[in-house]
């Protein structure tokens, strides 16, 4: 196997082990010790298939933060951000060190967070797995060989899904953690088998990092349009990122993390990480060929023994199914990950409740209130226990990865947006007619029409009427796109019910951004909805 050595060894970082240690491996030799250790199989067409036990997602109440003088002012400490103390992680580090010691295989590669160089992140990631390091080489940008052979890691992740920590010891929570010092440098992961945690750590690191920096750095996917203008869609799980991302039209940037420089939008990330459940070829012709390819990692989607024929909407396994691809899979991929800076900005909801239009144009107080509250909702089914449609709201589109106060990003979108003369676009890719269970989905049609008409700006020129709800602009009509969507209240059969549902989604609103009220100035708190005194007609 060819390997390229780094000139800065584990040693030098004080890291010791008799294992067996595979440096930079590509591709080709990972899904070879993958396959030869047991640790998944070749799907029809050549995907590595791997399940990931357990845990089929992100542990997020068994992450932690070390909480030191390094730390402790800039961290937006909570719910979110639960603190460690350096003793218990000394004592965390003392046993990862020995366990890695103890190991008789270790991968190793070291990979950049970021893909414009001046401001991209050098970090070694080792692990026990080799699946586990196929998907961070796929999931980061991966250095030239010639980079390579200077490289001097910044920042380093231990990866043992079989570690177990002990809370009365480690601090922690239970046999899982995910634990991060700022001071050392170091990110430990232990007990999950879900890779995606390795992926999110480096990108919880690069939002602490960069506002440093004056960058912000943005949940979102990105991509240019055949005019050079760049889009960003910041959006939570479901709402449609990484689909309208992957536009065949439109050069892909990225699918999920990024920066946004005073030069360039640049994706953190050299690769894809994807839903794969009940995916359509026919809705996403692009994400689906990357199923039928040597190189991509599936997470816990269902394969047939003899047949090695993939089911993808088999959830038996996980409702979260995942495939991480290289971005050059997606046939439009950017050749340098990167872009000019945006020239338009979309937040997508799913609105379960059936509330909100399809699309709204928004000013950058209306923006900053609405990457602030980061609303989405949960439809019936897709969680235990949840029956209704259910409000989330997730700051800056990616509470979980933001350690600090999300005024500090909601304020530098501010900034950047009035700076740019960006346009501003609440895109609703939920449901209309009533809430889930009684409308229909919104016609993925309808959304790529509306879509593309603010993209290449002609919706601006459209008419608009002002929602009576939320105060921002919706357009009254559209080329190709039936008026009657383009007013959620029309599409109900029972508008006094509509009403009633709009009134409770405003009141949750506003029920969640009073956290914030204070950490804002008067314009973007005169952008909370209120509920009005009559119904509105379009107008």
């Amino acid at each position: 196997m060819t390997e390229r050595k780094p000139r800065t060894g584990l040693d030098a970082q004080g890291i010791e082990t008799r294992a067996d240690i595979h440096w930079n491996l590509l591709t080709e030799p990972l899904v070879e010790q993958a396959v030869a250790r047991g640790e998944g199989k070749l799907a029809a067409g050549g995907p590595l298939v791997v399940s990931t036990g357990k845990h089929t997602g992100r542990s997020a109440q068994d992450k932690f933060i070390v909480r030191d003088a390094k730390t402790e002012e800039p961290i937006w400490w909570g719910k979110t951000n639960k603190g460690m103390t350096p003793e218990h992680f000394a004592a965390l580090k003392a046993d990862f060190l020995a366990a890695v010691k103890d190991r008789d295989t270790l991968f190793v590669q070291d990979l950049y967070g970021g893909s414009q160089p001046e401001h991209r992140v050098r970090v070694r990631v080792i692990n026990e797995l080799a699946w586990h390091n196929l998907f961070i080489r796929t999931m980061l940008v991966r250095p030239k060989a010639e980079e390579l052979a200077g490289f001097d890691p910044e920042y380093t992740i231990i990866d043992l899904p079989s570690f177990k920590a002990d809370p009365e010891r480690h601090g922690c929570r239970s046999e899982t953690v995910i634990a991060v010092s700022l001071t050392d440098k170091l990110i430990l992961i232990g007990g999950t088998a879900y890779a995606g945690e390795m992926k999110k750590s480096v990108f919880g690191l690069l939002n602490y990092l960069l506002p440093e920096q004056g960058i912000m750095p943005m949940h979102c996917s990105a991509n240019i349009g055949p005019d050079g203008g760049t889009a960003v869609f910041f959006g939570l799980s479901g709402t449609g990122k990484t689909t309208l991302s992957a536009d065949a039209s439109r050069t892909l940037i990225g699918d999920d993390e990024h920066g946004w420089s005073d030069t360039a939008v640049f994706n953190f990330e050299g690769g894809c990480y994807a839903k794969m459940i009940r995916l359509s070829e026919d809705a996403e012709p692009e994400i689906y060929a990357t199923t039928r390819r040597f190189g991509t990692v599936l997470e816990n989607v269902v394969m047939d023994e003899d047949t090695r024929v993939l089911d993808l909407d088999d959830n038996s396994l996980a409702e979260n199914t995942r495939g991480a691809y290289p971005i050059d899979f997606i046939p439009n991929a950017s050749d340098d990950n990167m872009g000019p800076v945006p020239s338009n900005v979309v937040m997508l909801t799913a609105d379960a409740f059936g509330v909100l239009p399809p699309i709204a144009k928004l000013t950058p107080d209306q923006a900053m209130y609405h990457f602030l509250s980061g609303y989405t909702a949960k439809v019936a089914g897709t969680e235990i226990g949840v029956t209704e449609p259910e409000a989330t709201f997730s700051t800056c589109f990616g509470a979980p990865f933001m350690p600090r106060h999300p005024s500090v990003y909601g304020n530098l979108l501010k900034e950047r947006i009035a700076k740019g003369g960006v346009q501003c676009w609440l895109l609703n890719t939920g449901w209309t007619g009533g809430k889930f269970g009684v409308g229909s989905r919104m016609p993925i049609k309808a959304t790529r029409a509306l879509l593309n008409a603010a993209l290449d700006g002609s919706l601006n020129a459209a008419e608009f009427r002002t929602d009576p709800n939320f105060g921002f602009k919706v357009p009254v009509a559209v080329p190709g796109v039936d008026p009657t969507i383009l007013d959620p209240r029309q599409t109900w059969d029972d508008k006094e019910a509509y009403d009633a549902q709009a009134a409770k989604l405003v009141d949750l609103f506003n029920e969640n951004f009073a956290q914030f009220a204070e950490h804002v100035d008067e314009g973007v708190r005169q952008a909370a909805p209120s509920a009005p005194k009559a119904p509105a007609t379009s107008a």
